[in-house]
Formats: C-alpha cells, sequence, structure tokens
C-alpha cells in the first residue's frame, strides 16, 4: 500500500475541486469536511494533518508533518508555492479566552463568542516550525517566519519575521521570483 492516497481515493474523498496532477496527501492525514476544500496541483500533505473547515490551496504547496489547519466557515486561501514547516496551526476560528463566555465545540452557540476570520497566506510564503497563525490574519507575499513565530497580525511582502509576536528583522530577497518563472516555463513543455 501507497503512503499517499491514489488519484481515484482523493477523488472519491469528495474535495470541491482536485488539481490535475501530482496531488500527495498521506494516508494518515485527517481530512474534516472535504466538499469545502480545494487543492491545487503539486500540492503534498503529510503524516497526522489535520485538515478541517474550509480550505483553498493553490498549486506547488507542501504542508509538512503534524500541522494542523481549522478554516471553519470562512477559510484558510494558501497561495501557490507556499511552504508549511512541520506542527504548524492555522486557525480562522477561536475560542474568546476572556472568561466572559463559554468554550469548546460543545457548547451551544449562544454561550460563547467565537472569532471567525478568514487566514489569507501569499505567494511564497514560508513559515517555521511549531508557528501559530490566528484568525484574520494576511500574510502577504514572499513573507518568511521563523520558527516558534506566533502570527497575530499582518505582515509586510518580502520581509523575514521572527517571534512571538513576530516582527520584521529584515527584507527577504526575491531572487524566487526569477525560479518561478523558469519553474513555469519549464513546466509548458512536459
Amino acid at each position: 500500500m501507497e503512503s499517499f492516497y491514489s488519484r481515484k481515493e482523493l477523488e472519491q474523498i469528495g474535495f470541491k475541486a482536485l488539481g490535475n496532477e501530482n496531488v500527495l496527501i498521506s494516508r494518515k492525514a485527517s481530512i474534516y469536511g472535504a466538499e469545502n476544500m480545494t487543492i491545487g496541483s503539486n500540492v503534498r500533505v503529510d503524516d497526522f494533518c489535520i485538515l478541517s473547515g474550509k480550505i483553498e490551496l493553490g498549486n506547488h504547496i507542501h504542508i509538512a508533518a503534524y500541522s494542523a489547519l481549522y478554516g471553519g466557515e470562512l477559510g484558510i486561501y494558501i497561495s501557490d508555492y507556499a511552504n508549511l514547516s512541520s506542527r504548524i496551526c492555522i486557525y480562522s476560528v477561536s475560542d474568546d479566552y476572556s472568561g466572559e463566555t463559554m468554550t469548546n465545540p460543545m457548547i451551544p452557540a449562544e454561550y460563547k463568542n467565537v472569532d471567525s476570520r478568514p487566514v489569507y497566506i501569499g505567494k511564497h510564503v514560508i513559515i517555521g516550525s511549531t508557528s501559530v497563525v490566528l484568525p484574520g490574519v494576511k500574510l502577504a507575499e514572499g513573507s518568511a517566519f521563523g520558527c516558534f513565530s506566533f502570527i497575530n497580525h499582518d505582515s509586510e511582502p518580502w520581509s523575514v519575521n521572527v517571534g512571538i509576536p513576530f516582527r520584521k528583522i529584515k527584507a527577504r530577497t526575491k531572487t524566487i521570483l526569477d525560479l518561478e518563472k523558469k519553474l513555469i516555463e519549464e513546466e509548458q513543455f512536459r
């Protein structure tokens, strides 16, 4: 048995849309609400990942082991060439921790105050291991985050960021845009 689902098995899972080629999703990943998920081509989701709720993945995306994406109803949108290292959590939904309301999915909605906002991750974004992304965040194209980053606000394009909460430490080079053009040209001739 293969480590990744076959194309036929992926189609049977019932995704909203599925890329035409090279979609690799581990048999050990957990998928909840596949009918709300769009998966592009050249996407790999590794072992023990959780995909839940509305999620849209572009092309050439890797989600490393033990990462969790909680898209809720408003969603997580990840653009082309993004990379999520291992043990990342992305939330488009979060409970109110103030003590003013109750928490957890087993409590009726009228007793809770849920923060539900979409998360947008731009092209060429890379997020280091064990980072956390909170609801409503927009990560600009080319922004990079070191491991253990707490991502609770929007980022600047082409920036390198670290910390809890994250802060920009320097600009990121755009050389990968030339590599992107070369890859696109090569793919057109395959």
